[in-house]
């Protein structure tokens, strides 16, 4: 487990302050699965509502391009950006990392208040042909990784008397099958985050701590982009239940993400918030 701190300290004049309902100000946000892809987007959204960012990943070092984004970010604004290496399967990491942060946030007068659970695998493999190692790997990561990193955020916020925000990503795949996908493990994984935040949300509710899931339709990513490369009859099934004649990309989930980690979202706890382009709403 290692970090890498990037402090800025250069002022930039605001002529838009954002709405108290939808900022970030003198926060820190927690993200994992953030040294690239949508992780890394949310990060960026992070700074634009005002927000300091902690980038965690298993990486050894996040995207180059995109981190020089934050960094440009955060220098503009008077904000910090951080980045962790850490496996969030492993418990003492995930911890200590968190308090690491959280320790960093109390000292600049930004106590950690939020975390976005985005760290996940994908696998596309026939059930009958599933290997059992593989199942269980993609539970120890979208499941166990995900429970370890916002038991270890709460634990946090009720040590600090935080009302924080948790969000989990899940996906629309936790709550539909996808034609033309063979993605048992991965839907059964994303079905059991929403239930988890069900679960927790009912359990933490009691010390003013919110936990929400953003459920994502299909986005184009490098991983996608891959997918349907290699089967691209797999785009003509999605967009036909694309609803507003595009799939979706990172930075369509800024917004939303925001939203849940905000004020704006103070009476949202236990919910799922789905961004699908309309999918789940046609059959």
């Amino acid at each position: 487990m290692g970090s890498i701190a990037e402090p800025i300290a250069i002022a930039s004049h605001v002529p838009y302050p954002t709405n108290p309902l939808f900022s970030l100000a003198g926060r820190t946000i927690a993200i994992t699965g953030a040294g690239r892809g949508l992780g890394i987007t949310l990060a960026a959204a992070v700074l634009e509502a005002g927000g300091h960012v902690a980038c965690i990943d298993i990486l050894s070092a996040p995207s180059e391009l995109e981190w020089a984004s934050l960094q440009a970010i955060a220098k503009s604004s008077n904000l910090t950006v951080t980045y962790h290496r850490c496996d969030i399967i492993l418990e003492d990491e995930v911890a200590a990392t968190l308090d690491l942060i959280a320790d960093t946030g109390s000292k600049i007068g930004a106590p950690l208040m939020g975390t976005i659970a985005c760290a996940g695998i994908q696998q596309k493999i026939p059930a009958v042909e599933y290997p059992v190692d593989g199942f269980r790997r993609m539970m120890d990561v979208n499941v166990t990784g995900t429970f370890l990193t916002i038991k270890h955020s709460a634990k946090v916020f009720m040590k600090e008397g935080t009302k924080g925000s948790v969000v989990m990503i899940a996906s629309m795949s936790g709550q539909v099958a996808n034609r033309g996908l063979t993605c048992t493990a991965y839907n059964t994984s994303k079905a059991a985050v929403q239930q988890m935040c069900r679960s927790v949300a009912q359990e933490w509710g009691a010390h003013g701590i919110r936990v929400n899931t953003l459920s994502p339709g299909y986005i184009r990513t490098a991983m996608t982009d891959a997918l349907l490369l290699a089967e691209p009859e797999v785009e003509k099934t999605w967009m036909a239940g694309a609803l507003l004649g595009r799939l979706g990309v990172p930075e369509d989930f800024k917004a939303p993400a925001v939203f849940l980690l905000a004020d704006g979202s103070s009476w949202m706890t236990g919910a799922d918030l789905r961004v699908d382009g309309g999918h789940c709403a046609s059959a």
